[in-house]
Formats: C-alpha cells, sequence, structure tokens
C-alpha cells in the first residue's frame, strides 16, 4: 500500500514516491504573527498534521518544517498600534498559535524556522538572482523579473496576461514590467531593517519561505503546503526564485493545497466580518471537537464551518467515546496500551482510507463502524478488545480519541461550569434521597444538574455523569 496525493502542480493524484527514500522532507507555510490565528488557519495546520502522522507510518525519517514569519508589514503597523517592540508582538502571538495549535491536538513539526533568523540567506538568494539576470535592483528596491522565466504561471496555470488581469498589481515606477513581484525593499529609520548590498531594507514575503526551505531542509523538498489562497501569487513566487536560484533545478515535487472555510455559508473575509479565532472557539468547544469538525470535509474541498458542524462533531465524537465506555476501565487501557499500530494498522480500512489523498470522510464512517462493533458485542469479550485497539489505533493517527471516556464526558470546554466536587456532591445528596425514598429531591436535584449542562447515567456499577 502507498499513499496517493493530489498535486496542484499537475492537477492530479499521484503516486507519492520521495526524493530520498529514507528521508521525506515536507514544508508548510505557516502564520504571520500579529494577531490571533482564526479557524481558516487553522485548517492547514491539522491537515498537514495528518499527513505528517501517515508519512511517519511509511518512512523512517520525517522531516516536517512550519514556519513563522515574524517581520512583515502588518506585523509593524500592529507593533506601532500597540506601542510595543515588534519582538515583544511577535513573540507573544508566536506563543498563542502554538498554544492552540497543541489545543488541537497537533503534534510539534520538527522544525519551526523563523523569517528573522534566515535574512543571510535570503540576501545570498538574491543576490543569486541578480547575478544570473533573474533580478534586478531599482531605486533600493529589488525585485524578481517575471518574464525572465519563460514558463512562469505554471503552477497556478495562468499566463502573464491572465495574472494581470485578474490581480491587483502594484506597478510602481520602478518596475520594469509591472507583474515583478518585490526580493528586498528599503525600511526607514522607524521600521526594522538589515544592512544589504542594496542598502539598509527587509526581505519580501514571497522571499522568506524560499530561504528557510533552501536553509533548513535543501534545494528540492518533497512536499511543499498550504491553503489554496497560497497558489497565487505566494507559491508561484516562490517556485519561480527558488528554481531560478538553482540554475531550473527542481524546487517542490508535490505542491499540496488545502481547500478554503466559509462561515455559515459565506466566505470568511474582514469585510464580512465573521473570522472565527481559534481561541474564543476553544472557550466553547473541546480542542477535538474542532479538530474532528476540522477532518469532517476531504481537505482538498471547501468547508462550511458553523454551530450546526460543531455540534455535530461533538456527537459524533459522543458516540465514539460511548462505545469505549462500555469496556471496563481494564479493558479500556488494555486497548489504549495494545492500539493498533505498524503493519497490523495498516491493514485497517481507516488507514487505506488516509492513503487515498487523505480521505477523512471515509477514515471517520471506519472508526463509527468499529463502534458500532464494540457495542454490539456490549463492551465484552476477546471481540470488543481487538475492535477497540483497532478503533483506537486509527482514530490516534488522526489525532482524536486523545482521552479517557470519563475525561471527555466530564471534562468541558470553557465557559462557567459546576465544579467537579459539586456534581459529586449533588450526586450523593441524591443517593442519599433516593435511600431515605425522598424520590422527589432526587428528580430535582437530577433536573438541577441537567439545567447546568450535567446529565446523570444510572447504572449497575453506580451513577455517572456527563456534561451536555
Amino acid at each position: 500500500m502507498s499513499l496517493e496525493l493530489y498535486n496542484t502542480r499537475t492537477r492530479s493524484k499521484q503516486h507519492f514516491e520521495p526524493i530520498d527514500a529514507q528521508h521525506v522532507r515536507i514544508y508548510v507555510c505557516g502564520p504571520t504573527v500579529y494577531n490571533r490565528v482564526h479557524i481558516g488557519n487553522a485548517r492547514p495546520a491539522v491537515v498537514f498534521d495528518l499527513l505528517y502522522r501517515v508519512l511517519k507510518t511509511q518512512y523512517a525519517q520525517v522531516t516536517y518544517a512550519r514556519n513563522i514569519t515574524d517581520i512583515d508589514d502588518k506585523i509593524i503597523n500592529a507593533a506601532k498600534a500597540a506601542g510595543e517592540p515588534i519582538e515583544v508582538l511577535t513573540a507573544r502571538f508566536t506563543q498563542a498559535y502554538f498554544d492552540d495549535m497543541a489545543a488541537l491536538h497537533n503534534v510539534e513539526p520538527d522544525l519551526q524556522p523563523r523569517a528573522t533568523e534566515t535574512i543571510a540567506q535570503m540576501i545570498a538568494m538574491t543576490k543569486n538572482l541578480i547575478a544570473s539576470g533573474h533580478a534586478y535592483e531599482a531605486e533600493g528596491h529589488v525585485l524578481f523579473a517575471v518574464q525572465s522565466m519563460p514558463d512562469y504561471g505554471k503552477l497556478s496555470n495562468r499566463s502573464l496576461d491572465d495574472m494581470l488581469a485578474g490581480a491587483r498589481v502594484d506597478v510602481a515606477p520602478y518596475k520594469k514590467y509591472a507583474g515583478d513581484f518585490v526580493l528586498w525593499k528599503p525600511s526607514s529609520d522607524d521600521d526594522p531593517g538589515w544592512e544589504s548590498p542594496w542598502g539598509r531594507g527587509r526581505p519580501g514575503w514571497h522571499l522568506e519561505c524560499s530561504a528557510m526551505i533552501e536553509k533548513h531542509l535543501g534545494e528540492c523538498i518533497d512536499i511543499h503546503g498550504g491553503g489554496r489562497d497560497l497558489i497565487f501569487p505566494h507559491h508561484e513566487n516562490e517556485l519561480a526564485q527558488s528554481q531560478c536560484a538553482h540554475d531550473g533545478k527542481s524546487f517542490v515535487n508535490f505542491w499540496v493545497h488545502n481547500g478554503y472555510i466559509n462561515i455559515d455559508g459565506e466566505k470568511m473575509s474582514k469585510s464580512l466580518d465573521n473570522f472565527r479565532l481559534v481561541h474564543d472557539l476553544l472557550q466553547h468547544y473541546n480542542g477535538e471537537t474542532l479538530r474532528f469538525a476540522l477532518l469532517s470535509a476531504q481537505y482538498r474541498s471547501e468547508l462550511n464551518f458553523s454551530a450546526e458542524l460543531l455540534e455535530q462533531a461533538k456527537a459524533s465524537l459522543d458516540t465514539l467515546y460511548s462505545a469505549l465506555q462500555t469496556l471496563t476501565e481494564s479493558t479500556q487501557l488494555q486497548a489504549r496500551e495494545q492500539m493498533l499500530q505498524g503493519a497490523e494498522l495498516q491493514q485497517q480500512a481507516c488507514y487505506r482510507a488516509l492513503l487515498d489523498d487523505l480521505n477523512t470522510p471515509i477514515a471517520i464512517s471506519e472508526l463509527h463502524a468499529l463502534a458500532k462493533k464494540i457495542t454490539q458485542t456490549e463492551g465484552r469479550g476477546e471481540q470488543a478488545l481487538q475492535h477497540a485497539r483497532a478503533l483506537l489505533g486509527c482514530a490516534s493517527l488522526m489525532g482524536l480519541l486523545q482521552a479517557t471516556p470519563q475525561q471527555w464526558f466530564q471534562g468541558g470546554a470553557g465557559g462557567d461550569q459546576l465544579d467537579e466536587a459539586l456534581i459529586a456532591s449533588l450526586i450523593a445528596e441524591r443517593e442519599q434521597a433516593k435511600l431515605d425514598k425522598n424520590y422527589a429531591r432526587a428528580d430535582e436535584i437530577r433536573q438541577q444538574l441537567l439545567e447546568q449542562g450535567v446529565t446523570l447515567e444510572d447504572s449497575r456499577e453506580g451513577t455517572r455523569w456527563r456534561r451536555s
């Protein structure tokens, strides 16, 4: 079995073969750290976290890099507005990004390079492009000459004329051609800058990723990922400058892009003021619920993000955790300790679905099929254990079912919630009321807890509770 991935460059699904069979290299565009990130920023982080996990089941070494853009005009403006040094602002929002992504059960990438740590490589690449005739200096700027590359536009499948007609291009007087893009630009005395052969300045956005890839992963990598919105101009320009800086050598074998997120049926945009910050959503929803929602559609599809989707995601996770809850605690622990891995995991239909261009809807349906098998066995016997091992192995690969059923149902997320000690106290009072045959009080406590979002479930083993 091998991984099939859709390659934006060829517009087809292809069998994935790494450049080096022993070492896969993947780079994903990370955030520009001037504010908290929205749910659209979270989708590529979750998608490529899943891809990273799948690749690690097939290859001996996988290096995953996701950058931090910590120098940008938006950052400069945000720091001025906040009245604080740029490095203080970027440090705060970088950590906020790390915290938000960890809450969504993303594993930490192997490398998280920062743009400001790669200035020397950016200057060296720019000098190389000038020397090879692909870039020129003009009024303190250095620009890439797009007409110097015969197949510029091959990633987005656009001609130069189409690109100019369909984009707002800053036709500065110093440009030789309207579509030329900035590699280096001058900085004022009040703005951050670095000394260069073209004066004190700072890099253009596109240049940053090319230099970080070259420094940390090499001249050619296996996979470059990001949101579909980055195909043009960002990834198109990355491809151009990196390939031209290395004598036409291939830059990326697979370009992989996730689809857009819509909010309640409308495209997420600042003009519509319908951004949903991950931090804000985490006050109301468990991070695993957000992750499940982001994985509920195949990654290349548009995803309509709504309260309804989140409720569906929570209900699905409730079903999966409920199946595990039918097992005894010792069987749950045994299943988690012995969850399927390696060759056993690769025989599962859920795993095979992920090999098919990360087909998460099919993979999720297979998780539910395994949960149903556990429920049908009433959580008893060897069959129940084997189904649980398979469920937990497949779910773990997807970053799901990371909690115990008790933690899931009693944990909740954000908001004003009853303290667990108070819940336990009320349950004890209810038990005593039933012993005293004061059933009215027992029913009153059940209703009181229900109104506070706590559901009681009576069983032979006693009373269990869960947050709604």
